[in-house]
């Protein structure tokens, strides 16, 4: 009896039983036609079948000859048992991280899991780190798991010319994710240069989508330190994240360290408010850093080396009115008090100080050149008066630097070797550069990496404000909104956004990036975990009743999640009278057969309708005997019982209703008039006890977080509504 055929679904190929049948030199067809979700299938010459991944490994290692490839007697046996069972968690979401730490600490003394040679466990927990791709491979980029890392490249190198194939074909056509041979190469394995500081061949190709073919210039291993450094003026959105995660990435890779630094330089935007928020999301994001500072800490610092710069001719008070200072440097015209003499500056300078009439009416500039074709080389201003207090330090101050004079200073100050700037700022390299050169200062070397943009989405602070003052939305933490806090509260998993960002690496290639791939990626990891509950839209919903139901109610005790014990169990009640949604008892003809899920088959035995066509009522029989491969309908359903509570489901849509607006456009011409709509809809007694924050899935409706938990019948729990990369719009 042979294996004449593996089927499985395109989404999720058993990587472990086909490099377990590499090893044995077994070869057959594979076909990936099946439904995604199905279990993975082995058909025998002779019709025979068998399911699941871990049933299909132990077979093949009862019949290769490889030597205690499923243990060498019944106690090895059992441990790889273990193994077999503990592998599906790497690709449980949060639970991913621990497990790894679980194995290395395992593998501390050992070099194969079971025994002293390669069995069925080493295969299954290496194609399981194997298949998760970025997130595997950030967190080895880490060196956090120095014992999993050596074991993971051991094994590749040993068996490589099995475990290449296998890669190339299966895990390189998942979402662009590493063939083989780019596999070895990121862990390392395949000869690479000397120092980190080198180029290599692959280095810098457009359209990489990995962060981990690049390299910072000039960094050494042990003396990276990089700043994040975010303006208190709003919360941290998505594109912000990009930039926080990319510090951490090369810090770790690095072994440098990460500080936190305030930009507060601006107080008619700043608020505490912003401060607190910024440090909760980016706790959220799992950034470690060392140190948290301020832009304000250094006041006195800059305010004196504005003074030596006047003093030095390399900076003069201009008072020149805006609107013609702007036309100036556009056409290169220099101010007329460009010529004034320090002494001169130095009066005004004071004035600028002390906040007085003359004062506000100042600015001071650098003198850099007016005739650069660069036009952030042409005088830029380095301080303005400003006499709105402070968040921080009161009303101390009457001028506040801008942020190009204060960036490049505290950013040498403070020791940062390399400033992650997205490429938007790249004509202000030079203008960077320059200042820290009439400064007196060490250099700090510029890194950029693409703005992140996705479509639909506006992320100027100030636009997003815009919403937040004139009540379009909650608050910045609004489902509708691209802030960290918004998206979590919309049911995005951190890990996914990582995975997300990490996947489009530190290109310098501009890219209008899609919501439903981050979505998508939030999917494959909530799915396999989240507890399934049932609910039924109240507008028109049918009351089905089944002659031969039961005359007495009963309770059976099911899982939450038929594929995942740690979801739980639930207690469903069975009744002679339940309650079904509107769109399916539409859909329903006379004598037909349809599943209720989780019980069995019925057959509908009488319609009633209204005027308009809609049904008001069923009747009909169970069927319980019948066939669930037959039915077309599988319908939710719920029984007419007390305890069943109310639910608000609440679906979201873009803000605006075009893509990308073109630089002009103003936002407030494409506001999208539908963005939020609630249907009320009652769900099983077991939603009374799901907490705020907690994910899960109402059956075939789809993924939701919950906002507002249970708190009295006269209330309703409130769930949000989770994209899964296909949802349509709320508005259509």
């Amino acid at each position: 009896m042979d294996i004449k055929l593996l089927s499985f679904p395109a989404d999720s190929p058993p990587l472990s039983v086909i490099v377990a049948a590499k090893f044995a030199s077994i070869t057959f067809p594979a076909d990936s036609s099946l439904a995604s979700g199905s279990a993975p299938t082995f058909l025998f010459t002779n019709g025979l079948k068998l399911h699941g991944t871990s049933v299909l490994l132990r077979y093949i290692g009862r019949v290769t000859n490889i030597p205690n490839f499923y243990g060498e007697n019944a106690y090895e046996s059992s441990q790889i048992d273990e193994w077999l069972e503990y592998a599906p968690i790497l690709s449980t979401g949060s639970a991913f991280e621990n497990a790894c730490s679980y194995v290395d600490k395992y593998l501390e003394r050992r070099t194969f899991l079971v025994s002293h040679s390669l069995s069925l466990a080493d295969v299954a927990i290496w194609s399981g780190l194997a298949g998760t791709g970025p997130r595997w491979e950030s967190l080895r980029k880490s060196k956090k798991y120095l014992n999993l890392q050596r074991w993971f490249n051991s094994l590749l190198v040993e068996y490589s010319d099995g475990l290449d194939d296998v890669l190339t074909t299966y895990v390189g056509k998942r979402g662009g994710k590493s063939s083989g041979a780019k596999l070895k190469d990121q862990q390392g394995l395949t000869q690479k240069p000397n120092s980190v500081n080198q180029d290599t061949s692959d280095k810098g190709k457009s359209g990489s989508k990995s962060t981990f073919e690049v390299d910072l210039p000039n960094a050494e291993i042990g003396k990276v330190r990089l700043r994040f450094a975010p303006e208190p003026s709003g919360y941290l959105h998505i594109g912000h994240s990009k930039a926080a995660l990319l510090n951490q990435y090369f810090a770790q890779r690095y072994n440098g360290e990460v500080i936190i630094r305030f930009d507060d330089t601006n107080p008619a935007k700043e608020s505490n408010e912003f401060v607190e928020n910024l440090l909760k999301d980016i706790e959220t994001l799992g950034i470690k850093y060392e140190t948290v500072t301020y832009t304000s800490d250094y006041f006195p610092q800059l305010m004196e080396m504005a003074e030596n710069l006047i003093r030095q001719g390399k900076a003069y008070i201009d008072d020149t009115p805006r609107e013609q200072m702007q036309k100036e440097r556009m056409e290169g015209i220099e101010s007329k008090n460009r010529s004034n003499s320090p002494e001169e500056n130095l009066r005004l300078w004071k004035e600028m100080i002390l906040g007085t009439e003359k004062g506000l009416l100042c600015c001071l500039r650098g003198k850099l050149d007016m005739q650069d074709p660069n036009k952030s080389l042409r005088d830029p201003v380095y301080y303005r008066c400003n006499p709105i207090p402070h968040h921080r330090i009161g009303s101390k101050y009457k001028i506040y630097p801008t942020y190009d004079f204060a960036c490049p200073f505290v950013d040498s100050i403070e020791g940062i070797t390399h400033a992650l700037r997205s490429s938007e700022y790249h004509d202000r390299n030079a203008q960077y550069y320059r200042i820290q050169e009439d400064m007196g200062l060490r250099k700090v070397h510029i890194y950029e990496f693409s703005r992140l943009n996705m479509v639909y989405t506006l992320l100027s602070k100030r636009k997003l404000l815009w919403f937040v003052q004139n009540g379009k939305v909650d608050g910045w933490d609004d489902p509708r909104f691209p802030t960290v806090q918004g998206i979590v509260r919309r049911g995005l998993k951190v890990e996914a956004l990582i995975q997300f960002i990490l996947e489009q690496g530190a290109s310098k290639n501009l890219n209008l990036m899609e919501w439903d791939k981050l979505w998508t990626i939030n999917k494959k990891i909530i799915d396999p975990m989240c507890p399934r509950h049932t609910a039924v839209i109240e507008e028109r919903r049918v009351l089905f009743t089944l002659d031969n139901g039961p005359e007495k109610p009963f309770v059976r005790v099911i899982p939450k999640h038929k594929k995942y014990e740690g979801a739980g169990e639930k207690s469903s009640t069975f009744t002679k009278r339940i309650w079904i949604d509107q769109v399916d008892a539409q859909c329903i003809k006379v004598d037909e057969e349809i599943t209720l899920m989780d019980w069995g088959n019925a057959i509908v035995k009488g319609i009633e309708k209204d005027g308009d066509g809609f049904v008001t009522r069923l009747s009909g029989i169970l069927h319980l005997e019948g066939s669930v491969k037959t039915t077309k309908l599988k319908a939710t359903w719920l029984p007419d019982i007390n305890e069943l509570v109310t639910l608000s489901l609440m679906e979201y849509d873009y803000l605006i209703t075009k893509k990308k607006l073109e630089e002009g456009e103003d936002f407030l011409d494409v506001l999208n008039p539908c963005t939020k709509k609630e249907t009320i809809a009652v769900g099983d007694s077991n939603m009374r006890n799901i907490k705020r924050g907690d994910i899960l899935q109402l059956e075939r409706k789809g993924y939701f977080r919950c906002d507002v938990p249970y708190v009295r019948p006269s209330k309703p729990i409130v769930l949000l509504a989770i994209p899964d990369g296909r949802q349509q719009s709320c508005s259509k």
